[in-house]
């Protein structure tokens, strides 16, 4: 990967940042619920002003379909990151404008501003509606620092656009230097064996991720949804669970190469319910077995448990991202508990991307057990399918450095 220009490498002092972070975090009645996004920020926060400068700070939430609604306001975020601050940050009613600008030029050396939702702005999520958007937010500042990674691989107009006001100006934060190192790691020099778990509702949304994995892993472990096109491939019956057909020609293909067949490991058994709620009734039965009619698989079983927790202790690097069952439901929830607590005491390297398995990682009070909690599960997917990110495409190359 191309490398790209630090936060450590602009000199700050007495000037402006402009920083895009991910401060997407789940709110009810204007509670923050989980503020681990914003503390994720943190260490640039404290670093750029360190150095002397001010800072703007820019962010979506949720999804306000390009129109002012208070629901969605940034207001109580900059509250509660004056708290973990324990200083002040002024907020702005508006992204661009008059009070932005104003707000922004008045700000002083180690002062903090947060704008309103980028997202108040349809061009926000497609720029080529108002290309002026991402200009506007550019004249805030003298630098632009990218720490979102979450959110980095959405061509957006504070994620691709703005940086293009900012020749060999724009960089990459504490957050996204640190995504990098490891994601970037696992593509070019893992260590070996290397294996990977993937999980979550459909394998659709993770097959090219499936398919690069496995021209780079010694083991592939799957659970979730992911199973079912795998074991319809193999004329093994799944019942009434979800079902992707459209996949199963491009598996049975698979398959017929002996080596990337040895290093899939499917359920050896499944918890099945006999309806998609929490107090259904569930069985277990032999993946071999298959799923009986109008009952459906729900989460791995028990020896699928027993049978990775055995294996997984061989590797050097491990990968994980989704959910092996239908993790809201707590009924459910167990072979994804049990596999966070079994990687958890491993001394491997162990990377976890995916809100579902930072969930129960979090849940269980693991998150201090991992080498690495990426804050992006959609990102991570597109930069180890793909190799790169637009979000970091567009910063500054550090060859292009003056």
């Amino acid at each position: 990967m191309v490398q790209k220009l630090k936060l450590e490498d602009l000199p700050l002092q007495g000037k402006k940042v402009l920083m895009r972070v991910d401060f997407n975090v789940p709110m009810k009645l204007g509670k923050i619920l989980d503020d681990s996004r914003i503390r994720a920020t943190l260490p640039s926060i404290e670093k750029i002003l360190e150095k002397g400068a001010a800072l703007i700070l820019m962010s979506h939430l949720g999804r306000p379909e390009g129109k002012k609604d208070k629901t969605f306001s940034l207001a109580p975020i900059a509250k509660h990151l004056g708290e973990l601050l324990h200083q002040e940050v002024f907020f702005a009613e508006d992204c661009i404008g008059p009070e932005a600008e104003k707000k922004a030029q008045k700000l002083k050396p180690k002062e903090i501003l947060l704008l309103e939702n980028l997202r108040f702005y349809p061009a926000e999520e497609d720029p080529k509606q108002d290309p002026s958007f991402a200009k506007k937010l550019s004249q805030l500042a003298d630098f632009y620092v990218n720490d979102a990674f979450g959110a980095a691989h959405r061509a957006h107009s504070s994620i691709t656009e703005v940086p293009k006001y900012f020749p060999n100006k724009s960089a990459a934060g504490c957050l996204m230097q640190k995504e990098i190192f490891f994601l970037s790691g696992l593509l070019e020099t893992p260590k070996h064996p290397f294996f990977a778990i993937i999980g979550g509702a459909k394998l659709s949304s993770k097959m090219g991720v499936v398919l690069q994995l496995l021209q780079k892993v010694d083991r592939l472990f799957l659970g979730g949804g992911m199973v079912f096109p795998f074991l319809q491939a193999q004329n093994i019956p799944i019942g009434s669970s979800l079902s992707e057909q459209a996949l199963v020609p491009k598996i049975q293909a698979l398959f017929k190469e002996k080596q990337i067949k040895d290093k899939i490991r499917l359920p050896v058994d499944l918890v099945v319910a006999d309806s998609f709620t929490n107090d259904a009734t569930t069985r277990i039965v032999s993946t071999k077995d298959g799923v009986p009619e109008h009952w459906q698989g729900l989460d791995i079983g028990p020896k699928t448990c027993q049978v990775w927790k055995e294996e997984l202790p061989t590797a050097a690097t491990i990968f994980w991202n989704g959910p092996l069952g239908v993790y809201e439901f707590p009924k459910f929830s167990t072979g994804t508990d049990s596999i966070a607590t079994a990687l958890a005491s491993l001394s491997s390297t162990r990377i976890v991307g995916g809100g579902d398995s930072l969930a129960s990682i979090a849940k269980l009070d693991l998150s201090g057990r991992f080498t690495h909690l990426s804050t992006g599960g959609g990102a991570s997917l597109e930069l180890i399918e793909e190799g790169h990110l637009p979000g970091i495409d567009a910063l500054s190359n550090v060859s292009n450095k003056k």
